[in-house]
């Protein structure tokens, strides 16, 4: 899955990306820094709101928080070095699907939380870009809605 990341469209390559990988125990301080962020933003939320979040992360057996490093350059706006890092994070969970397994994005208050990059361990010139959630799917995939080429795609 890693690897996959590491092809994502890179302008002079500057890797603009990071990836921790968070498991087992770490579950669970992750779920605390989720709770911190929470209570940060909302410091009045209900008992069922704060269990969410604490538990957030034990949804899955593993969480995959991609960071974007951006780094000033005259060439490669920072808006390309996060489009990278998504790509890097849709990379893994592409190759997540091809290797069995399932995959979910989320971002939420705690991705654009500067105190969360910091808690994980992150630089000033990081962002959080997703948190994916990894693991075996529970029963059958969700339907997604069908779409026309048509309602995207036009000649110029």
């Amino acid at each position: 899955m890693f690897q996959a990341a590491l092809r994502a469209p890179d302008h002079l390559w500057l890797r603009p990306w990071r990836f921790l990988v968070v498991e087992g125990e770490r579950r669970e301080a992750l779920g605390h820094v989720l709770l911190e962020c929470l209570l940060r933003h909302d410091p009045d939320a209900d008992e069922a709101v704060r269990a969410k979040a604490l538990n957030a992360p034990l949804r899955a057996p593993l969480i995959i928080v991609v960071l974007a490093t951006i780094t000033e350059h005259p060439k490669v706006p920072a808006a390309e070095q996060r489009l990278s890092a998504g790509c890097a994070a849709h990379a893994i969970l592409l190759a997540a699907e091809a290797l069995g397994y399932s995959g979910v994005w989320r971002t939420g208050n705690p991705a654009y939380d500067p105190e969360v990059v910091a808690a994980l361990g992150g630089s000033r010139d990081e962002e959080i870009v997703a948190f994916l959630y990894v693991g075996t799917r529970a029963g059958t995939a969700k339907t997604l809605p069908a779409m026309s080429t048509d309602d995207f795609v036009a000649r110029w």
